[in-house]
């Protein structure tokens, strides 16, 4: 049999033994232990044991405050109030240029470290629509690397922005992917309920999903999650609902926090976690003890509800930091959230692999399957104990079959005062 590509010798995550993978015309033809002795292909890659996934999925950005870090000023205190301010400052004379070419640069960022899918929240709250229109752009022109889904954000408020409402509908006419909203960002709790009301209506106006930015506070009485639970039940909108931060459940007594938890998995809500942001955003108010901020993934998990991640912000006014890498991001999740057991650590890859593509609701085209889109990457380590420790490279990155980013992993050499050549460090456990 002749193929376009075959991988030998792949370890697939949560599967015994090695396996050989073959592509042929963009899809995954073969998936077996070994690969009869006839076949070949036109490329073929001795993956030795490292770990082949399908590609990463960054389930939460902002692409268009990327790379913004230091615009107009910096965030001096750190906080997620003085971060709006500055993008309150810097959002008025944005261009379509400088969103494209700073979001196209990230989008780069992400694919070379084997992003594939990556859902952009993007500001609504601007009588021009300079960044979604721009962004609108740039989901097309990166078709051929990358999928990209669009939010549209109103980041200021439903009700509390002058023609928050027309502002969001206008975003849906030209074509946004998904509703969100900010019901904890209004001026009172009856506007945030009304504001996650107003979201659902939208939704079903377009038959659209839904991916709300919800209790993003350490306040413990901000409890707006709860209305998009039950929306989505009243509604029959189950599997189509996110809700993103819910950084109050970790304030949250347990009694409550234990009710929530059941109703979001009655009602199918997928939740997003951003482990940058929320470490470093909430908690600002505390002295000491100081909370971590970020919601009960591990909890949510156990309970069954489908928890992903995003990066969130990158070199922007929220965050000035990160590189777009999710491999980093499920590292710092599992610190956060107490996911270092055995079984833990193999869970927390799920969280920017399959449990993310549920929560974009591309499950049906995602992942390592006889005929599905030949979209994977090989990481530089033989499990996601690994991958999850090293963070390593990542080798080569398929989409459709055709390598879209390859790394050459860096070399590290010790040398010792009697050894001219040195000796390679693997940071690796010798045989």
């Amino acid at each position: 049999m002749q193929y376009d590509l075959i991988i030998r010798h792949a370890q697939l995550h949560r599967h015994d033994g090695l396996v050989d993978i073959a592509t042929k015309d963009g899809h995954f033809a073969s998936i077996v232990g070994e690969l009869p002795s006839d076949s070949s292909a036109t490329r073929e890659i001795d993956a030795a044991g490292r770990l082949v996934v399908p590609p990463f999925i960054d389930a939460h950005v902002h692409l268009d405050a990327v790379l913004t870090v230091g615009r107009p000023r910096y965030n001096t205190t750190g906080t997620l109030l003085e971060g709006i301010q500055i993008w309150s400052e810097l959002k008025p004379g944005l261009s379509r240029e400088d969103v494209k070419k700073r979001a196209l640069e990230e989008i780069r960022w992400e694919v070379a470290q084997g992003t594939l899918h990556i859902r952009s929240h993007v500001d609504v709250c601007d009588p021009n629509l300079t960044a979604l229109r721009a962004l609108l752009e740039v989901r097309e022109e990166v078709r051929d690397i990358c999928n990209l889904q669009l939010v549209a954000f109103p980041q200021d408020g439903i009700l509390s922005f002058p023609n928050g409402r027309e502002l969001m509908r206008q975003a849906m006419e030209l074509g946004c992917d998904v509703v969100g909203g900010i019901p904890h960002y209004e001026w009172t709790r009856d506007m945030g309920v009304e504001d996650v009301h107003y979201a659902f209506a939208l939704a079903r106006e377009f038959n659209r999903d839904i991916d709300c930015h919800c209790d993003e506070t350490d306040d413990p009485i901000s409890r707006f999650t709860e209305v998009m639970a039950a929306d989505t039940i009243q509604q029959g909108w189950q599997g189509r609902v996110t809700a993103s931060h819910c950084t109050a459940m970790h304030s949250y007594d347990n009694a409550y926090a234990f009710k929530l938890i059941r109703l979001l998995a009655r009602a199918q809500v997928n939740v997003v976690a951003n482990p940058f942001d929320n470490v470093v955003l909430q908690g600002r108010f505390d002295t000491y003890p100081k909370r971590r901020g970020i919601t009960r993934v591990k909890e949510l998990l156990v309970a069954g509800v489908n928890v992903a991640l995003g990066h969130d912000s990158i070199m922007d006014p929220w965050f000035p930091l990160g590189k777009g890498d999710m491999l980093a991001a499920a590292q710092l999740a599992l610190f956060l959230c107490h996911m270092s057991g055995y079984d833990e650590i193999n869970a927390v890859l799920d969280l920017i692999t399959t449990n993310a593509a549920r929560t974009l609701r591309v499950q049906d085209s995602y992942g390592i399957e006889e005929g599905k889109p030949a979209d994977f990457l090989v990481l530089d380590a033989p499990s996601a104990f690994e991958a999850l420790r090293l963070v390593p490279a990542r080798l080569h990155v398929f989409k459709s079959g055709r390598e879209v980013a390859y790394t050459t992993p860096g070399k590290s050499v010790i040398k010792r005062q009697t050894d001219q050549e040195g000796e390679e460090v693997t940071f690796r456990l010798k045989p």
